[in-house]
């Protein structure tokens, strides 16, 4: 969540008193506008606006990220350079992972605020570049239910009496149905306008993630 609040803090009262539902937020950064000693050590005093904003990171299970490099976040525009840091980074609460960032004078330019950045790692994973599929309206649809009805009309059914029967005629009737989708799909390449490889487990696995917040899960 990208933040700016002004000189009046209008944002965090407005994150105070509203009931904002973010659930798995990762990240809170922005100019705060907020001087205070807790992230700015050359400044002498606290802020009670310092205190809210804390209240709002940890409604949201973040922590204030400390920068690899401590240098000003803005400079005034004057002969004499201020040291201000009013730009900070509130990263999730005990992540290893992502726990701190770097402020970048170099990458400044014209600006009067220095660029902050965070490096948040993604886990490689292979996806398959490939997958079976049968176009809608197609021949190979048509082919597919005719093969699919004739799968389960020539299933004898007349004995189901146990469960063990049951389980039979339902294998004979998935392989059936397997063997039908792979008589008639093909095999296409996956790009940006393929339809997404999401599948229950997926949701299952995302579901489980949120619930915990959990870098485990």
């Amino acid at each position: 969540m990208n933040v700016y609040s002004d000189s009046s803090h209008s944002t965090l009262k407005y994150l105070k008193d509203t009931e904002v539902n973010i659930s798995n937020l990762l990240i809170i950064t922005g100019d705060f506008n907020i001087r205070d000693s807790i992230w700015n050590p050359s400044y002498p005093h606290h802020s009670s606006s310092s205190d809210d904003l804390m209240i709002i990171a940890d409604s949201f299970n973040l922590e204030l990220s400390f920068p690899a490099n401590h240098v000003p976040t803005r400079y005034l525009d004057s002969d004499i350079r201020s040291n201000l840091v009013i730009d900070l980074i509130f990263l999730q609460s005990g992540s290893t992972e992502i726990n701190h960032h770097f402020i970048h004078p170099d990458l400044q330019l014209s600006s009067d605020h220095n660029p902050l950045s965070v490096t948040i790692a993604i886990e490689e994973e292979s996806i398959n570049s490939f997958k079976f599929s049968i176009a809608k309206n197609s021949e190979e649809e048509k082919c597919f239910i005719k093969d699919t009805s004739l799968a389960i009309t020539g299933i004898d059914i007349s004995d189901l009496s146990d469960s063990s029967k049951i389980e039979e005629v339902t294998k004979l009737l998935t392989s059936r149905i397997e063997h039908a989708w792979k008589s008639n799909a093909k095999r296409v390449h996956i790009t940006k306008h393929s339809k997404s490889w999401w599948n229950k487990k997926c949701n299952h696995t995302l579901n489980n993630y949120r619930t915990t917040r959990s870098l485990d899960n």
